[in-house]
């Protein structure tokens, strides 16, 4: 969004199909490489960085409608067990910061938090058939600085892909995030409510903040691994 007023807006104007996920065999086509090993256990304590990546038949996820049918399944993936803390929607992905309970509850989240929004699109673009590359990607952040640097990179991730981007992603969270460094300018200010469950864990309310609050214009920092 190219000004100030038009980054508060956030919707923006102009059935699932396909297999369950994580079924079936290993694709050999776009973005295969994501391992079908089974996932290791999920302690409470720890949030987890999530990358679902989009087929290119969907089309840019930064698009309406496509991007007003996912902000609104992604408001409404959330339980009391597993929380989407923060997103950010990219051009062909999609980045999540999530809380999950333990093991079971973060698969079943994911799985549900999947179909609910490859639903969503499907509907937005008159379309069925599968939305999602391949099965997510998901890291575990055990630490303070861990924490910090998915946050840096999630909410500033369209620096790395937008020609010229500045403030904040009005297709990602950072306009509810409290841990900005500095005066909030009136730019970064919205009266909507937010889209995100907050976070309860030690590391995503508070440990990260040992290593700083995180700048408007931070440089974003290698991705997670």
């Amino acid at each position: 969004m190219k000004t100030a007023t038009a980054q508060l807006e956030f919707k923006r104007h102009a059935g699932w199909g396909g297999r369950r996920m994580n079924a079936g065999r290993h694709p050999k086509g776009e973005q295969a490489g994501v391992s079908h090993a089974t996932r290791p256990q999920h302690q409470a304590a720890h949030p987890v960085h999530v990358t679902l990546r989009a087929l290119a038949v969907v089309g840019c996820l930064r698009d309406c409608p496509v991007f007003n049918a996912l902000f609104d399944a992604l408001a409404a993936a959330s339980t009391d067990a597993f929380r989407v803390a923060h997103f950010s929607i990219q051009e062909n992905h999609l980045h999540l910061i999530v809380e999950a309970h333990d093991r079971h509850t973060f698969v079943r989240g994911m799985q549900g938090l999947a179909i609910r929004t490859a639903r969503a699109i499907n509907r937005a673009i008159g379309r069925k058939g599968k939305v999602w590359a391949d099965r997510y990607h998901a890291r575990e952040l055990r630490t303070p600085r861990e924490v910090r640097n998915a946050l840096v990179y999630v909410l500033q991730n369209w620096k790395k892909t937008v020609p010229g981007a500045e403030h904040l992603d009005s297709c990602a969270t950072g306009f509810w995030f409290d841990g900005w460094k500095g005066p909030r300018p009136r730019w970064s200010l919205t009266s909507q409510p937010p889209p995100v469950r907050a976070a309860r864990t030690w590391l995503l309310t508070t440990g990260w903040r040992r290593h700083g609050l995180i700048g408007f214009d931070e440089h974003l920092r290698p991705e997670p691994r």
